[in-house]
């Protein structure tokens, strides 16, 4: 490597200066993000926690067998719907997702089983478009514009009709969620077919009292479909949320790292400026002496 002169020097510390401004930028900017990520996330789950509890009391009056949203078979094909961001500089957010679900992919294939995708953020269609897998939609930039429930409610009627129809026997989702604000964690979490939990016999003998109209299985199709939609909206809040926390992190560590460059490289330039002063001070000297 060619020794650089102090302006060499002087130029890349006032580049990294430069860096470091822009990252700490990017980290409030994502921090500011979060907070209101965040408030959404939190009014979000107990709705969905919620909705799942009551088609857990509703489910134990109806054959599971016989609501084709329930109905269990054996696994054959599997959709797995892999949520990515759009944009990276956020660590190890995008590259925790894909390892996941390529490893997930790997096993499910050795196992004999068809693997078919559905790939939300741009990360995750770029990294699949190439892997010569089945790829029945993909999205990107739903995050700006389209994170909303009539996203999810279209994405929803594609996933229901692709497991009532049997083009599928199991659906997955994989997902960064959100764990505190300076952390978040890969799932992988069976969305179809629905595994309500069992009811206490204390809910059952008070569920028995009530009159469940027009009927349990109409209301129980209405709310299935709802959760549904409601389970892949929050899967999109939690990456969301996710995400401007792991960019906000990786921001934080990018400007910490910037400022302990500029200070090594403040520490070289003032060595190559003291050896220059040197220099010139010998060359002085050897004139000087020269002349006499």
């Amino acid at each position: 490597m060619a020794k650089l002169s102090p302006r060499d020097i002087k130029r890349k510390i006032n580049g990294i200066k430069n860096t470091r401004r822009i990252t700490s930028a990017m980290k409030m900017v994502s921090a500011a993000k979060l907070r209101k990520a965040q408030n959404l996330l939190y009014a979000t789950r107990p709705y969905s926690e919620k909705l799942y509890e009551l088609i857990s009391d509703l489910s134990i009056y109806i054959d599971r067998e016989s609501h084709p949203l329930l109905a269990k078979r054996e696994v054959k094909n599997v959709d797995l719907i892999v949520i990515t961001a759009d944009r990276g500089l956020a660590g190890a957010f995008n590259s925790n997702v894909l390892k996941t679900a390529w490893r997930e992919i790997q096993n499910l294939q050795s196992q004999g089983k068809t693997v078919n995708l559905i790939l939300i953020g741009r990360k995750g269609v770029n990294f699949f478009k190439n892997k010569g897998l089945n790829i029945v939609a993909s999205y990107e930039d739903i995050y700006r514009n389209q994170m909303n429930l009539s996203f999810t409610s279209m994405l929803g009627g594609i996933v229901s009709s692709r497991f009532i129809e049997e083009k599928t026997d199991a659906i997955y989702l994989i997902n960064n969620e959100l764990i505190t604000s300076s952390t978040y964690e890969t799932k992988i979490r069976e969305l179809l077919p629905l595994e309500p939990k069992a009811s206490s016999p204390k809910k059952y003998d008070e569920m028995s009292i009530y009159n469940i109209e027009p009927s349990k299985e109409e209301v129980l199709d209405s709310l299935l479909q709802r959760y549904i939609n409601f389970q892949l909206y929050r899967a999109l809040v939690e990456s969301s949320a996710a995400e401007h926390s792991a960019r906000m992190i990786a921001m934080d560590n990018a400007t910490k790292n910037a400022g302990e460059a500029i200070r090594k490289w403040t520490i070289i330039f003032n060595k190559a400026r003291q050896e220059a002063i040197t220099t010139e001070l010998i060359d002085i000297i050897n004139a000087a002496e020269a002349i006499k």
